[in-house]
């Protein structure tokens, strides 16, 4: 394969789902960088970078990671997979699965999905297959605990599907697809800031995430539009969705959930709201799949006024800190989750960039980074493991729309 250099040019400001509409029109090359020089206890980064047509920059670009001081170190780059949005890791590390953010997957107006390899030796990547995400504009993938379904939201298909893996890690066709609806929600959330304007997808059915609970007994799906967190029964031998006996859980209007998060414990979840700036705690039973909000909290300073895009929610693997990302307001929210799962407010912390569409713990949980969209950067932060705070380490490292970070320690 050709090699090339990571981008480092600057590009025009890209909006939130402006990327998603110039899919068609790319051609893509495959490439790799450096030779391997990965061992045994090496951690590395993989970054998903959106496709940009006039620079002919996206795909997915990994890094050594140095666990002394969180500096990422170019690696590899594959430049054939159209708009990876987001990426998951298979639990048992030999597989990676990866959105295609597009609406033109095979003559559809569908995204896809696309499989690769991991070889354990170097962490380098080689894709499988890509299969149709029955929808468009794919925007999230997850995988279950047992490792044998994957789930892709459709934000602009109005949908989620379940897809099979095999036995050598590729994807299957869809076994179910399931329609979101209901009645939406308004342009503007009555409990956001003041002043704010956000209105990013209140036109229709828009869903975010799909993801099951820590169990695999169950399949979450956010939806903007509705202002819901749908909920399923997931039937892991068919790989079926049937709509749970609490159907959803609904937040305030216009709030427009997008992703959540369960904590380790299994008795609580925290879900983000993009359009109100608000975080979600509420409590959750294993055992029948029901969400209750218990308290709801800003997820920037309580004199914020102005439009605000929140897009990532985190937590430490010990569930002692809660994080989330704040695009225009630019920051890193930090809570201190206490002893009954409560939010307590810790601060914020500048990204040093624009637009941070994901932000990611490494496996150590010593470093956090930040994905600056709209001026091509990562950059990175020192965990102060006993506060949550975070400490700018100085680092910047040149990525063209960076959207999502994995890790995988060899």
């Amino acid at each position: 394969m050709q090699s090339e250099k990571f981008p480092q040019v600057r590009i025009p400001r890209v909006t939130r789902r402006g990327f998603l509409e110039g899919a068609s029109a790319i051609v893509s090359a495959a490439a790799a960088v450096t030779p391997a020089r990965a061992a045994s206890g090496d951690v590395i980064a993989y970054v998903g970078a959106a496709t940009s047509a006039p620079r002919n920059t996206g795909g997915i670009y990994s890094y050594y990671v140095d666990q002394s001081d969180g500096s990422l170190t170019p690696k590899s780059a594959l430049t054939n997979i159209l708009n990876p949005n987001y990426l998951v890791i298979h639990p048992n590390r030999n597989y990676m699965y990866a959105v295609n953010s597009i609406a033109n997957f095979a003559g559809t107006s569908n995204g896809s999905v696309t499989a690769l390899s991991i070889d354990q030796g170097t962490g380098d990547l080689k894709v499988m297959n890509v299969v149709n995400a029955q929808g468009g504009g794919t925007t999230h993938v997850s995988v279950d605990p047992t490792g044998k379904w994957v789930f892709v939201a459709n934000y602009g298909g109005r949908n989620a599907a379940v897809l099979p893996v095999r036995a050598d890690g590729s994807l299957g066709e869809a076994t179910d697809v399931v329609e979101i609806t209901g009645p939406l929600g308004p342009r503007n959330a009555h409990d956001g800031p003041l002043g704010s304007y956000a209105d990013s997808g209140h036109d229709t059915t828009h869903p975010h995430m799909a993801h099951t609970d820590p169990d695999g007994n169950f399949v979450f799906i956010s939806d903007l539009g509705t202002d819901r967190v749908f909920i399923y029964k997931f039937d892991k031998v068919n790989g079926k969705l049937t709509p749970n006996d609490q159907p959803y859980l609904q937040a305030s209007p216009g709030a427009g959930p997008r992703h959540f998060v369960f904590h380790p414990n299994r008795r609580w979840a925290y879900v983000l709201n993009e359009e109100s700036s608000t975080i979600l705690f509420t409590a959750y039973d294993a055992a029948k799949g029901t969400l209750e909000i218990k308290q709801s909290s800003f997820n920037v300073p309580e004199k914020f006024a102005g439009t605000n895009y929140p897009s990532a929610i985190k937590l430490s693997s010990d569930g002692r800190f809660l994080y989330a990302a704040n695009r225009n307001f630019n920051s890193i929210a930090i809570y201190e989750i206490n002893v009954d799962g409560w939010m307590i407010r810790v601060g914020d912390e500048w990204t040093r960039g624009h637009y941070p569409f994901d932000i990611a713990l490494d496996p150590s949980g010593n470093f956090m980074y930040a994905m600056n969209t709209n001026n091509d950067c990562v950059t990175s932060f020192r965990v102060d493991r006993t506060t949550g705070k975070l400490a700018f380490t100085g680092q910047f490292v040149p990525v063209s729309i960076p959207r999502v970070m994995v890790f995988l320690t060899l």
